[in-house]
């Protein structure tokens, strides 16, 4: 059908033999010159005409060995590259010439996602080239404490400079640091790392005993899953095989399926004793929803991997029975019984024990494919009813600046709101930013038509969430958040508890309790600014960013080497707790180093992180394997 805005239809423009429609062969070009003119009759009306005629014939055949199209060459340019590896020799320029006269090129090395190696780009602006190299001394630095002091232990003790394993044993820092390395490209870090991987790690865990499953597999799974991929792209300077890295992540997981298969139900218990891949529940029974519902991720990616279904269909069914389950406007308890399936109590809340539930109801449908399998669609409608829940239920104001806070409700839907909010909570900013546009820019998706009304709400509650995550840092003494902040509001008001700093514009909105005052270098602000500014460009979340990160540096650092968890963020001189997470490593300098750099390093339209960073490909988004 003709545009009625064109002189021409779309089949005409199909048709139209024009250069700039459709691309031409030397040959053709020649050919059809030769045939449509006068040259044909004079030429050939002469020996000399003819001998030039057969010369010509001749140059053309030589054009037609040699010769191939752009097109063809980048077709088969991406061929060589797909086949690398499995002995097919590369015929350079296509022809048949070619491949008698000329080596196979030497490709170059496949580097980390995105332009060019660590993330930068020429067009990068040097200020931020300059915070983003910042971010990485700061990672060699809380790197070089672990490796003097700690190696092979899961924590170090900064300030007394010791080691601790607090996380079963397995070396958790140096699994959960490995693939913030490789994006940084840290090449002595990733091969130091690497290298204890492949000659300690597999033996500890036929030494080792109870560990956690969600945190070894969102730590140690999930962190060999992402060395992997990412070894397989990253410029070969780390000496460690990546097979190495599948092979531990097997190993790992097939201990770890234990506790999905010693439970009398579809939800896994809590604790796996790895040496003899055996498994019990927690004491008193009951396990964390947000725990047995932030497994999927990584069993997904291990079964896309190995080729073994039996990982994904463990971990999916934990989903999968979570949906049949009763809820309260989408939202869930925050314990579930393995021995009956069911959700225990009626506490209610974003933060620690619930907040990575609703988390993976979106990243696992990502993940999938999106809608490219409706075997999954479940997953985004539980999302979807969740967000309405958090807006209906849990979202409120504080007094007297209207902060956007989200509370809990402790005792269900029929007891009262608490305006208490964990720093756990700041997760939720950037997966409403995630949810709304499935990674792509807020400009595009706009452009592109591809935001209703609830996409638009949600993308203005997590800007607003943003804002106040913010506002926990800069209304302390310190410049750092507290573990948990209670909010000023018409019910609720606590005076003398505020964060220090006097000049803060919500000073009189943020109640910080004594015993929530304390700093764990967590991640959950960061990680949401790092998300919000790829999706809207707006430049404050990479401000706000770094003024987190001076805050770290000032008052975390220490001399010998390491970062340190503080006990008080409300004055100018915090007492040190002495404890370098391993999620500082692997989550906070992380998302602070991407939230720098350029923007198509690991890409949200092609990757979703894991509930600690570790960046999973979705699939069909990525070059196979």
């Amino acid at each position: 059908m003709s545009s009625k805005y064109l002189p021409y239809s779309k089949k005409d423009i199909n048709h139209y033999d024009n250069a700039k429609f459709r691309h031409r062969s030397c040959f053709k070009v020649i050919t059809q010159s030769f045939l449509t003119s006068n040259m044909k009759h004079n030429c050939l009306s002469c020996s000399t005409g003819k001998f030039l005629v057969l010369l010509m014939i001749f140059g053309v055949a030589c054009l037609m060995l040699t010769h191939s199209s752009p097109a063809q060459s980048v077709d088969r340019l991406a061929n060589d590259i797909s086949n690398k590896g499995e002995g097919k020799v590369t015929a350079f320029g296509g022809s048949r010439l070619g491949r008698l006269l000329r080596k196979p090129p030497r490709l170059p090395p496949r580097l980390p996602p995105g332009n060019s190696k660590g993330g930068h780009s020429p067009n990068l602006d040097p200020k931020w080239i300059d915070r983003q190299q910042s971010v990485k001394k700061a990672f060699l630095h809380a790197w070089l404490g672990y490796k003097k002091y700690a190696m092979g232990y899961d924590e170090l003790m900064p300030v007394s400079q010791h080691g601790v394993d607090g996380l079963g044993g397995l070396g958790a820092t140096i699994v959960d640091a490995l693939d913030t390395a490789m994006i940084m490209g840290a090449n002595e870090v990733v091969s130091e790392a690497g290298t204890w991987v492949e000659t300690q790690l597999s033996s500890r865990f036929s030494q080792k005993g109870q560990v956690n499953l969600f945190e070894t597999t969102i730590r140690v799974l999930g962190g060999l899953l992402s060395a992997y991929h990412l070894s397989s792209v990253e410029a070969g300077t780390n000496s460690t095989s990546k097979a190495i890295y599948l092979e531990t992540a097997k190993n790992l997981a097939d201990r770890l399926l234990s506790a999905f298969t010693s439970s009398p139900t579809a939800v896994p218990f809590s604790d796996v004793v790895l040496r003899d891949s055996s498994s019990h529940p927690a004491p008193g029974g009951l396990s964390s929803t947000s725990e047995v519902s932030t497994l999927q991720l990584e069993f997904n990616y291990l079964s896309t991997l190995s080729g073994d279904p039996k990982y994904s269909i463990a971990a999916m069914k934990v989903l999968e029975h979570l949906k049949t389950l009763p809820k309260v406007e989408g939202l869930v308890p925050i314990y579930i019984d393995p021995h009956s399936g069911e959700f225990s109590g009626d506490n209610i809340r974003l933060g620690s024990r619930g907040d990575s539930y609703y988390e993976y109801l979106l990243k696992v449908w990502l993940q999938k494919g999106a809608s490219r399998d409706s075997n999954f669609t479940y997953l985004h409608d539980m999302y979807e009813e969740a967000m309405k829940g958090v807006r209906h239920l849990l979202v409120r104001k504080s007094i007297p600046k209207g902060l956007v806070f989200v509370g809990e409700l402790p005792n269900g839907p029929k007891g009262g709101f608490s305006p208490k909010m964990d720093h756990l909570v700041c997760f939720l900013s950037g997966t409403l930013a995630l949810g709304a546009t499935k990674g792509l820019t807020k400009e595009k998706a706009m452009r592109d038509n591809l935001l209703n009304f609830e996409d638009l709400e949600n993308l203005k509650l997590a800007e607003d969430l943003a804002k106040t995550c913010f506002e926990m840092y800069s209304v302390t003494s310190t410049g750092l958040a507290p573990e948990i902040a209670y909010f000023h509001t018409e019910e609720f008001s606590e005076g003398g508890h505020d964060g220090g700093n006097k000049k803060s514009e919500y000073v009189n909105d943020i109640i910080i309790k004594p015993a929530d005052r304390h700093n764990l270098l967590r991640p959950e602000t960061v990680e949401s600014l790092f998300v919000l500014y790829r999706i809207t460009e707006d430049p404050k979340y990479r401000e706000w960013g770094w003024q987190i990160f001076e805050a770290f540096e000032k008052f975390t650092r220490v001399d010998s080497g390491g970062y340190t968890s503080l006990d008080d963020v409300t004055t100018v001189h915090p007492p040190r707790r002495d404890k370098m997470e391993t999620f500082f490593l692997g989550e906070t300098l992380k998302y602070l180093y991407l939230l720098f750099g350029n923007s198509s390093v690991i890409p949200l339209d092609k990757f979703v992180f894991n509930t600690e960073a570790h960046p999973i490909p979705i699939e069909g988004a990525i070059m196979k394997e």
